[in-house]
């Protein structure tokens, strides 16, 4: 009997939002399963990807930094294309490039909402759409990861925009896994609980917050990164071949309860 395999190399992976906190991670432990990685980061911020590239050609795979905003059309087309160029094929695509804007429902502006859904559910959809289209189908197949939250199964206070984006993004998951299963491509969401990570560390210094938050985790803690690592590699891999459509919370129990 041959078991399945969680690495994947010789495969090539797209990762969006790679300067630090879960894309870095992310881009790191595909780079530790055998994948090169293309590494997307804001125009403007690419310094903060070249450090993680390091970390991925330190583990003896090729990395290449693009410049990405996801809310740009043709700039996703524009960095699907180069990753294609430069790197041959993409195999993998990890979508987790996303922003959040907290406030109170009563006060949240227009501008507000159509930044959250842009990044967090329209970036996500073209990007993908981009990678199907110009690499995925014409190969074959491949692997789209999408990073929801586990705010897209449950609401919390200062979070409307937020949690209808990855609400979205769980359900536009399901809805391509079904439409891209004839062409071998699986499309699956991974959603991570509070995630501690340099961006968010000040949000955890109002203790009454944090507070609430480790009460609703049965675990007893926060997110890391590196939890939300080994869902990606196996959604990656070889070893969910068979697993499309869903939505792997990483969430310490909080939808448990």
């Amino acid at each position: 009997m041959k078991l399945p395999s969680m690495r994947v190399d010789g495969k090539v992976a797209l990762v969006t939002g790679t300067g630090s906190g879960l894309g870095k991670a992310i881009a790191a432990g595909l780079a530790a399963a055998g994948a090169d990685v293309a590494l997307t980061e804001l125009p403007g911020r690419e310094v903060a990807a070249e450090g993680t590239a390091r970390l991925v050609r330190d583990l003896g795979r090729r990395a290449l930094v693009v410049p990405l905003d996801v809310t740009r059309l043709p700039m996703i087309g524009e960095a699907v294309d180069r990753a294609r160029s430069e790197l041959g094929r993409i195999d993998i695509l990890v979508n987790n490039a996303g922003i959040n804007v907290p406030r109170p429902a009563l006060e949240v502006t227009e501008e507000d909402w159509d930044r959250v859904l842009d990044v967090d559910l329209k970036g996500v959809f073209f990007t993908s759409q981009a990678v199907a289209r110009s690499a995925m189908v014409p190969q074959g197949g491949g692997k789209i990861v999408n990073i929801a939250s586990i705010m897209g199964v449950v609401g919390y206070e200062r979070r409307a925009a937020y949690c209808s984006a990855k609400a979205g993004v769980v359900n536009l998951t399901r809805v391509l896994a079904f439409e891209w299963a004839r062409h071998g491509i699986t499309v699956n969401a991974v959603g991570p609980t509070f995630v501690e990570t340099p961006l968010t560390r000040p949000m955890f210094e109002d203790a009454a917050f944090k507070e609430d938050v480790l009460r609703r985790i049965p675990l007893g803690r926060l997110g890391t990164p590196e939890d939300v690592v080994g869902a990606v590699v196996y959604l990656s891999s070889p070893a969910a071949d068979m697993v499309t459509g869903h939505a792997l919370l990483v969430d310490g129990g909080w939808t448990a309860v």
